[in-house]
């Protein structure tokens, strides 16, 4: 048995099999045949093809069903594939200049792809992302690799990747995946947010896991100490066995507060908010007070385009019939960073965190904004929803996406289209310079909501997404405390509804510490919700009051986190 460790960032226990994700990356060189083998190399070319329809046909009869939108998006593969001046392309090159397939299936999908890339309606330039999946999976046949994919799974595994991007976990076949482990990414990265809330076991930073793993290997990952054990024996397996039914125990008591109202022991209450990246219903709606996260980004990088306003407005209304009546708060478009979007170029930046994404991307693509922001407002018209920016850095921010904001509602008024005039507009607080003005932002928004990963990052300068400096990615340090007690303060002295939204406020240390700081809303992963509310309701207001006040005058993170969980364990 051999043990890897690494950065447990979604609780669980998982046994199971090893499934290696890599995701094909071709690599083709310019090269040619001699005469006479024109046959044997467009027959070879056919027999791809002919291969790569049967795999798309296999992925939309299993998906038709249940996921009709992400089976279109395979229809369309067939259409590329069977698309005559493609083949013909293709043809051509191999009987009149001798190429070898692969070489010149490159050369015809890329030269195809370019162009799309470059037209104006962002619907037919989508398409090039298309072909090149299309090409991807050609050439890979030609190749002879079997197909490696994520959203077609055959049997339940535990994957191990080297990274997983948004867009692969985002159309993960959540039904047999029972655990992830990658050899990058942090406890605040987008797979590590994903898993959480589809409540799949994760460890991230595991080093040279794809070297050290194969296909089919027994493993056990332990996502509660951080560890993964390779080809256990029977006796490791069976401790890990019982383990897994203590855990589920232990999740089954803390889910007894699931429906319970959310109060301290003293009496009084404070709000759980659901965060979300999906449209589709789920119980978990039923124990949140509203949805403080709403990301819409997932809608875009589930889809094979840029959604239309039609497209958006139909799955922001269906977000606020699942919600209830509760409040929704959409957050606009966040890309960039860790996030891309396959059917939309974007520029290489030597440092996407800091660069040109979430609200600056936005106000940069004003026609793809405001898109978005009509399809929520007319929404708004259908239940109480609010919009929230990313990434806000200063007033200037705030002014420019509130311009924005009035335009779109001036259009919708001159076409007699109905929207909440009264729509409550705020911000997300993750940069530290728009925190430490909290009070001029508090006069100009309605409300606002604290992301939690990107403070942590900015304030400690760390990159969240470097597994080689976790340790100084540190949400529960004394200055975090501090500048989180400075926004606090400003939004309830302004009268403001001020929420968490990051990953703090779904834990439950830090959920005390807030909750002694000021705050009163707490938004989270359904997974988090009984934990926090159980933590919770062990403490008096004055108690978690006197937690923070001590929380905020130690020195290091480990010693905050050792003083909350002591005070923790001892009420447990």
């Amino acid at each position: 048995m051999r043990i890897l460790k690494g950065n447990p960032v979604s609780r669980g226990i998982a046994l199971g099999k090893a499934y290696i994700y890599k995701a094909f990356k071709a690599d083709v060189h310019e090269s040619y045949f001699e005469a006479g083998k024109e046959d044997e190399f467009f027959e070879k070319y056919q027999d791809a093809v002919y291969s790569a329809e049967n795999e798309l046909n296999s992925i939309i009869d299993s998906m038709s069903e249940e996921s009709p939108e992400k089976a279109k998006i395979f229809t369309a593969h067939v259409e590329i594939l069977k698309d005559e001046e493609v083949a013909e392309g293709v043809k051509e090159m191999i009987y009149e200049n001798r190429t070898m397939p692969d070489y010149a299936v490159d050369q015809i999908y890329t030269g195809f792809a370019n162009l799309l890339e470059k037209a104006q309606d962002p619907l037919i330039a989508a398409r090039a992302a298309d072909l090149r999946d299309v090409r991807n999976r050609v050439l890979r046949i030609l190749k002879g690799e079997k197909e490696s994919n994520l959203s077609n799974l055959r049997e339940s595994v535990i994957v191990v990747a080297h990274d997983l991007l948004p867009s692969d976990t985002a159309t993960m076949d959540r039904e047999h995946v029972l655990g992830i482990f990658t050899e990058v990414g942090g406890a605040t990265s987008h797979t590590a947010i994903l898993a959480r809330s589809y409540k799949i076991p994760a460890i991230l930073g595991v080093t040279d896991a794809t070297k050290i793993v194969s296909n089919g290997d027994s493993v056990i990952l332990d996502a509660l100490a951080g560890k993964v054990l390779l080809e256990p024996e029977k006796e490791t397996i069976k401790e890990y066995q019982e383990k897994l039914v203590e855990y589920i125990k232990e999740e089954r008591e803390t889910g007894q507060y699931l429906d319970r109202l959310p109060l301290v022991a003293s009496g009084e209450r404070y709000s759980i908010g659901l965060n979300i990246g999906g449209t589709d219903p789920d119980e978990s709606f039923k124990y949140a007070d509203f949805v403080g996260l709403f990301r819409t980004e997932f809608l875009y990088m589930n889809s094979d385009h840029l959604p239309t306003e039609q497209e958006q407005f139909d799955a922001y209304k269906k977000v606020l019939a699942n919600a209830m009546g509760n409040p929704v708060t959409l957050r606009t478009l966040d890309i960039g960073g860790d996030k891309t979007l396959r059917y939309m170029t974007m520029p290489k930046e030597d440092n996407p965190f800091l660069g040109n994404r979430a609200l600056r991307f936005c106000l940069d693509h004003p026609e793809m904004f405001k898109t978005q922001l009509r399809a929520a407002l007319r929404a708004s018209a259908f239940g109480p929803l609010q919009i929230m920016f990313p990434m806000v850095g200063t007033m200037d921010d705030i002014r420019a996406a509130r311009a924005a904001v009035d335009e779109a509602k001036a259009e919708l008024r001159m076409q007699g289209v109905a929207f909440d005039e009264k729509i409550n507009i705020g911000i997300m607080i993750e940069i530290p310079s728009i925190a430490m003005i909290a009070d001029m932002a508090a006069q100009e928004v309605d409300f606002a909501s604290v992301g939690t990963n990107d403070l942590t990052q900015y304030l400690h300068a760390v990159d969240r997404m470097n597994p080689a400096i976790t340790d100084y990615f540190q949400s529960m340090s004394p200055s975090m405390f501090r500048i989180l007690g400075r926004i606090f303060a400003e939004f309830n002295k302004a009268g403001k509804p001020i929420s968490v939204c990051g990953e703090l406020a779904g834990d439950h240390l830090s959920a005390l510490v807030m909750f002694g700081l000021g705050l009163r809303k707490f938004s989270m992963n359904a997974a988090n919700i009984g934990r926090v509310k159980r933590t919770l309701s062990l403490f008096t207001l004055e108690e978690a009051e006197d937690i923070a006040k001590k929380a905020q005058s130690l020195n290091t993170e480990a010693e905050i986190i050792a003083y909350v969980k002591n005070e923790v364990d001892k009420r447990s």
